[in-house]
């Protein structure tokens, strides 16, 4: 599976999406910073799973529709940050779907992500991540699920790499920096985190009009069961 994650910079790049799915021939594309109203329902070969309607942030996420099926797609909030609570930029910050791939017949979770932005501290983006990916264990129970998004977290990964290990998932980072705009920021604020799949390669793609590069993710399904990850804490009942 070839899957693509995209912030679109308030919806300013959605002219390129189009362009990278033919490209890439992507099977998934996530986005980040999307406006559901400007979205068409078919992207070439693609079609509209779900998106977010009350964000002016939003979150949207496209599947090949002659191999993938939707199972059901749902959009989570998670625990807000102080910039979050002024602005009200998301309200949702996790958009995941279960599907069926035709190919090999089994049934897996994708998602797209969106953390808190940089004026939050690594502790609440980390809060986040682990409540999202409990949402997703409750979507799709036992299943092999990739998260990919805007994690907007380019320093001390080192901590949350041990942490997705601990806890049965396996944080991908790109062959190049994703976020470039700021000298003091820059590095890899998208990637991937994963249970139950191989994932073959992460490969930052040429820059667009937005502030973020777009990443390719190359995956499959594992062959062999994966260890079932264990609990998040308040995955269920996160503050909002």
């Amino acid at each position: 599976m070839k899957i693509v994650s995209y912030n679109l910079r308030k919806n300013r790049a959605v002219s390129e999406i189009g362009a990278i799915a033919e490209q890439h021939g992507v099977d998934i594309l996530c986005l980040q910073e999307a406006e559901a109203v400007a979205l068409p329902a078919r992207l070439g070969h693609l079609s509209l799973v779900h998106a977010t309607e009350r964000n002016r942030l939003g979150l949207a996420m496209y599947v090949r529709g002659d191999r993938f099926h939707s199972r059901g797609a749902h959009t989570f909030q998670l625990k807000k940050s102080l910039h979050d609570r002024l602005l009200q930029p998301a309200h949702e910050r996790l958009l995941g779907a279960r599907l069926h791939d035709t190919t090999t017949g089994r049934d897996f979770i994708a998602a797209s992500f969106h953390a808190a932005p940089l004026t939050a501290l690594n502790s609440l983006r980390r809060h986040q991540i682990h409540a999202a990916l409990g949402e997703l264990r409750l979507l799709g129970p036992g299943l092999p699920a990739l998260m990919v998004g805007d994690y907007n977290y380019p320093v001390f990964k080192g901590r949350l790499d041990i942490e997705m290990r601990d806890h049965g998932y396996e944080l991908s980072l790109s062959d190049k920096r994703t976020y470039t705009r700021y000298k003091m920021f820059r590095g890899h604020f998208d990637f991937a985190t994963s249970s139950g799949l191989d994932i073959k390669s992460v490969r930052t793609l040429d820059r667009g009009t937005s502030d973020h590069l777009p990443i390719l993710v190359s995956a499959a399904l594992s062959m062999e069961p994966s260890l079932t990850p264990k609990p998040e804490q308040n995955a269920v009942q996160a503050p909002v």
